[in-house]
């Protein structure tokens, strides 16, 4: 079923879920941006979760004992080839960067989907490692963030994921799917693409915007 989700693109995608009732599954690229717009990641969710560290500690205090309650790290030692890890973030400092990117990939992960700030973007894009966030920032969240869960649900922009999820994502944006319904959105997703293909096909063969061929239909996407 993975295989199949990559031959597909996020627009198809969202038009599946809509019909399954899912449209808050969808996230503009506008908001969570790709590092690497040529990129596409899909597979199957390892969720993180941070939060505000407590205390009356200042950063520069935390600093200079460099102790550190970030640990993204841990969920890229439980990654297996071809899980995207989605973490629910802090805004206005960096929930990874790029030490945290060449972790990953020799771990098998093949992206990352972070609300929240991330870091290091030239180094990101050395490794390869596809990352789709709301901000870049060149602040450390080492003193300011702690991670409070791996693999529980997790909240991207106003979306609930459960790790088991899947996510498709590209240039235009990023789909979460629930797991139990990724058949359902595959067939459905797939239907649109055979449909819209006829049509382009009858198009360039210079069909009439008035053949049945051409026209809207059920089970094809009209922008």
């Amino acid at each position: 079923m993975i295989a199949e989700l990559k031959t597909m693109d996020t627009p198809t995608v969202s038009d599946a879920l809509d019909e399954l009732g899912y449209r808050g599954n969808v996230i503009a690229s506008s908001t969570l941006r790709p590092i690497d717009p040529q990129a596409v990641i899909a597979g199957p969710v390892i969720t993180l979760r941070n939060e505000l560290l407590e205390g009356t500690q200042s950063v520069a205090e935390r600093a200079k004992v460099a102790k550190v309650y970030q640990a993204e790290i841990e969920a890229h030692n439980i990654t297996e080839t071809g899980d995207i890890l989605v973490i629910q973030g802090i805004d206005g400092v960096s929930n990874m960067g790029g030490m945290s990117a060449e972790i990953a990939l020799p771990q098998g992960g093949a992206g990352a989907i972070v609300s929240g700030g991330i870091r290091d973007v030239p180094h990101i894009k050395a490794t390869g490692y596809p990352i789709w966030a709301s901000e870049t920032t060149p602040v450390t969240g080492r003193w300011t963030l702690e991670t409070a869960e791996i693999n529980g649900p997790v909240t991207v922009l106003g979306c609930k994921v459960m790790p088991g999820d899947v996510v498709l994502a590209d240039a235009s944006g990023v789909c979460f799917i629930p797991r139990n319904k990724l058949q359902a959105v595959i067939d459905i997703a797939g239907r649109q693409r055979d449909s819209e293909a006829g049509r382009v096909a009858a198009i360039k063969a210079g069909r009439s915007l008035t053949d049945p061929v051409v026209k809207f239909q059920h089970g094809s996407r009209q922008g």
